[in-house]
């Protein structure tokens, strides 16, 4: 299986990585790492991206970020940012992957726990990963039709980012590292679609 995986040096997608490489082709994409470097809330970069790439049998987007701040001092541009980034970075991913994906293909994306479970400093966070999922719902039965399936992965915290910040999810349990990637890989090597696959 030939796959893109995006985000494959972050903390997730390095894991994701180290599962698949020893049976798959993988290609490595990000912003400043990675076999392939491009801007996802650019189209323009993600169709060169794709041209790039040629055909692939999965696209698996472990990126895109958002700002965290206090809600009193939030401003539309925070939530353009978490818009332009971990929303339609992700669906920009989708909408023109769909076009190099080979048939059976699947498309695997990323929200988070904050979607129904939030902190404070994360309303931004919140609002994109439930609009993540959103997509991933109400795109799934087209994309069904076309013959590619489409999932989301919604972690809680995961074990490797604990000390990073870990301090911002006080009674959270952080989630293993191994349960993170097999919902990932439930999404790519098996048969489920329109799902967002809760890790918490």
């Amino acid at each position: 299986m030939k796959v893109l995986l995006v985000g494959g040096t972050g903390t997730i997608g390095k894991r994701i990585y180290w599962r698949l490489q020893d049976q798959h082709e993988i290609i490595t994409a990000g912003s400043k790492s990675g076999d392939v470097q491009f801007d996802m809330t650019d189209p323009h970069a993600v169709e060169e991206l794709f041209s790039k790439t040629g055909k692939v049998d999965a696209i698996v987007v472990a990126a895109g970020g958002a700002p965290m701040a206090p809600i009193a001092e939030l401003t539309q541009e925070h939530f353009y940012e978490g818009i332009r980034s971990k929303m339609m970075g992700q669906i920009n991913l989708a909408l023109i992957g769909q076009k190099y994906l080979n048939p059976g293909g699947s498309i695997t994306l990323t929200s988070g726990i904050l979607s129904e479970d939030p902190i404070a400093l994360g309303a931004v966070l919140s609002t994109v990963n439930g609009a993540v999922n959103g997509f991933v719902i109400g795109a799934s039965g087209e994309l069904f039709r076309q013959g590619i399936r489409i999932n989301v992965v919604s972690p809680g915290i995961v074990e490797d980012s604990t000390e990073a910040i870990g301090s911002y999810f006080p009674g959270h349990n952080p989630v293993p590292m191994e349960r993170v990637v097999n919902a990932y890989l439930k999404s790519i090597l098996g048969i489920c679609t329109g799902q967002v696959i809760k890790v918490y």
